[in-house]
């Protein structure tokens, strides 16, 4: 199918569900949501040979995994994100004065870089694959006649991109959502320094999906960073909502800005917890002691780590948003970089 041929099919969507002439009455809301339920009956039904069933299934499933959040706020502006099914996530564009538009701005971008990411060229093909071992290459200062030897980092990335030909961009990049977390929190250089082998950890990361346990153990890690170095959480947090601002401006994926953010927070939680705990218990340790001995007393509370993380912190976790192009492209220093920091 000709490019201009998926451009007219995609207005043609566009224009479906269209409850007035004035393009902000579209219903994108909805439009979204059509548009993932008639997919995964799609998928369901080439997978299965029971296809009504299946179908039915499909359309729960969109319904279930379609996640509106909104962020919180006194007042406007508004922000609301959108997860899709397989975890990628957007946001508004605009400044909205309402929850309400901000809903819906959410999911015009997310319906746009859904209808995007179906075209042929956002397809991993051949081409595709040599262009971004050519860029990773020439950004990581390594040899692309690495690329054919798996035991090297740039061979490596270039194992996934095959594994993944003929998928889309978007389904590539909620796979490596997985290991740009596992470089930001350091898990990738434990893993390194205990030599474990690369081939074993992508294989094992690339088919494991980010579930809660792993954002558990990450928040963990930082806790016992925090406890260790009182304030580095705060300034971490600070740092990832700087960049989700930034990305969630460019209209591009959000996953991994926002994962670090609720890893953060939760790890910020329970460093409160824990302080309270801590401090509740001094405090009644101080009740049972007579009157002039507690006051002879300093009633300093300090948090002290009750464990060691088994993961080493990382250098900086400063990233830089990469900008959106209209070629092909996988936000490729950002994508890559986790596998080939891999000496």
């Amino acid at each position: 199918m000709s490019k201009l041929k998926v451009e007219e099919r995609i207005m043609s969507y566009l224009s479906l569900n269209e409850t007035d002439t004035s393009p902000k009455d579209l219903n994108v809301v909805a439009m979204l949501h059509n548009f993932w339920e008639q997919k995964q009956t799609s998928q369901s039904s080439g997978s299965s040979s029971e296809s009504d069933a299946s179908g039915g299934d499909a359309a729960a499933q969109a319904e279930s995994l379609m996640l509106y959040e909104s962020a919180p706020s006194p007042g406007p502006p508004y922000v609301c994100y959108v997860t899709l099914p397989g975890g990628s996530c957007f946001g508004n564009y605009k400044v909205c004065d309402t929850q309400a538009e901000a809903r819906r701005d959410a999911a015009r971008v997310a319906l746009m870089n859904s209808l995007v990411n179906e075209l042929p060229c956002r397809r991993i093909n051949p081409q595709f694959i040599t262009q971004s071992l050519e860029q990773a290459a020439t950004h990581s200062a390594v040899s692309i006649e690495d690329a054919c030897d798996s035991s090297t980092s740039i061979g490596t990335y270039s194992l996934l991109l095959q594994s993944y030909t003929g998928r889309t961009m978007l389904e590539f990049q909620e796979m490596m959502t997985v290991f740009q977390l596992l470089h930001w929190n350091g898990t990738l250089k434990a893993l390194r320094e205990r030599r474990c082998s690369r081939q074993s950890v992508i294989a094992y990361y690339s088919q494991r999906g980010l579930d809660e346990y792993m954002c558990s153990s990450m928040a963990l890690d930082w806790l016992g960073r925090e406890q260790r170095s009182p304030g580095r959480l705060g300034e971490e947090l600070q740092v990832a909502q700087r960049e989700l601002v930034l990305a969630r401006r460019q209209g591009i994926e959000l996953r991994f800005f926002k994962e670090k953010i609720e890893i953060l927070s939760l790890a910020l939680s329970q460093a409160y917890v824990h302080h309270t705990s801590e401090a509740s218990s001094h405090t009644f340790e101080h009740e049972q002691l007579p009157l002039q001995t507690l006051y002879g007393l300093k009633t300093e509370v300090r948090t002290t780590p009750s464990c060691s993380p088994s993961l080493s912190p990382h250098q900086n976790t400063k990233q830089t948003v990469c900008q959106t192009s209209n070629s092909p492209s996988l936000c490729s220093q950002q994508t890559y970089g986790p596998l080939l920091n891999w000496k």
